[in-house]
């Protein structure tokens, strides 16, 4: 049996735990959240022409505080929950579309990640397939087929962090999953053996041994700072002992295994979306101010001078050694302050990770930070009612708000 068919038939089989059924309800209302937030995003207006899926997604993604499978270093809910509520379903299809992007995650392993392509475009698309097939009914033969017809669209790579084409090539994958489902709904054919092919030549391992459950292996990361997710570790560590940095800051001194801060390619950001993939000026940030949200990511805000003259003592030690996930090993800093005092910090999870749960009353005050109408919007969310209130919010052009 083909991968391609073993996940299909994976998907079209798997019944959904309670703990899986939560992990679904938790990553819509994350998924819905964070795209509100981007509400006033100039992007909103870029994006306005795209299909219901590409829109939604890249929204989702601008700010970069969706939910992230450790695992794989895939965005999951970002893809998955577009391609669901375009394709009119819900939690099950979900948890098929994220199944299937962990499994496929998992087979494209970190060389993959390593090599410079985005995985949650590459496994995205594929399984935004699955997600949107699953909604309209279709059974493995074609979700099969839906995998192999999205196959052209399994592409994105990691330069385009920092700019709009990251959320947009997310969208991209999304609409595509889409797009498949439909075609193959609609009777078009396709060898499934394409999806098995195409992980080959892209350095994965295709296989038809597939993990029946948990439906997502690992679980989901949730952020609680709008930035890479290899910058969640750092900032939460420095966030610890911020209180006891008083005085000039002399330097910064940052070690961590190399490939954790793989994604992290502006060391000298420009702009707010380049801040949000860089080391040094996530130390600035977290030592500036009192929280790293959205207005520490904006363009005015990186390019502060007290920050640019912070993030220039910012020096990192990259470790060498195997890499699997952004958490491996463990990050620590020492600051060293004017008078010759220093102040050290070390951290292995941060909170949000799979590993150390955020608790409700966190989870809570996140959708806060999301805008003032949000908790109620998220209050009794359907999958459904989410369409509506992603339509509503981010409609395509011409339609009306």
């Amino acid at each position: 049996m083909t991968a391609a068919r073993a996940l299909a038939q994976w998907a079209h089989d798997h019944r959904a735990t309670p703990d899986d059924l939560a992990l679904a309800e938790r990553a819509l209302a994350d998924t819905v959240a964070v795209a509100l937030a981007a509400r006033a995003h100039p992007l909103r207006a870029i994006a306005a022409t795209l299909p219901d899926a590409a829109r939604w997604a890249a929204m989702a993604h601008v700010l970069d505080f969706d939910d992230l499978h450790t695992d794989t270093t895939a965005h999951i809910s970002v893809v998955t929950v577009p391609a669901v509520l375009a394709a009119g379903g819900g939690a099950r299809a979900y948890l098929a579309g994220a199944g299937v992007m962990a499994r496929l995650g998992a087979m494209l392993g970190w060389d993959h990640y390593a090599a410079g392509w985005h995985t949650t475009c590459t496994a995205g698309a594929p399984a935004a397939a699955v997600a949107a097939g699953t909604a309209l009914g279709l059974d493995a033969d074609g979700l099969a087929t839906a995998m192999a017809l999205a196959v052209p669209a399994a592409g994105g790579g990691q330069e385009a962090f920092g700019t709009h084409g990251k959320s947009l090539q997310v969208g991209f994958a999304a609409a595509a999953g889409v797009r498949a489902a439909r075609l193959a709904r609609a009777g078009a054919r396709a060898d499934p053996r394409v999806l098995d092919g195409w992980l080959e030549r892209v350095g994965g391992r295709p296989t038809a041994d597939i993990p029946a459950a948990p439906a997502v292996p690992g679980g989901l990361a949730v952020k609680l700072f709008p930035c890479c997710y290899a910058m969640q570790r750092p900032i939460a560590a420095l966030r610890e002992v911020r209180e006891r940095v008083r005085g000039e800051v002399v330097a910064v001194h940052v070690s961590t295994p190399a490939g954790t801060v793989r994604p992290l390619i502006h060391d000298r950001p420009a702009t707010g979306l380049e801040g949000k993939f860089s080391l040094p000026y996530a130390v600035a940030a977290a030592l500036l101010d009192d929280y790293p949200g959205f207005g520490s990511f904006t363009d005015e805000a990186v390019r502060r001078p007290g920050a640019s003259a912070l993030a220039e003592r910012v020096h990192v030690e990259r470790l060498p050694g195997a890499t699997s996930t952004l958490l491996d090993g463990r990050v620590t800093l020492r600051i060293d302050l004017a008078g010759g005092d220093e102040v050290r910090a070390e951290l292995t999870l941060p909170p949000g990770a799979p590993q150390r749960p955020l608790s409700e009353a966190d989870l809570r005050a996140k959708a806060a930070t999301c805008g003032p109408d949000v908790p109620a919007l998220l209050d009794g969310l359907t999958w459904s009612g989410a369409a509506q209130i992603l339509r509503t919010h981010f409609p395509h052009e011409g339609q009306e708000a």
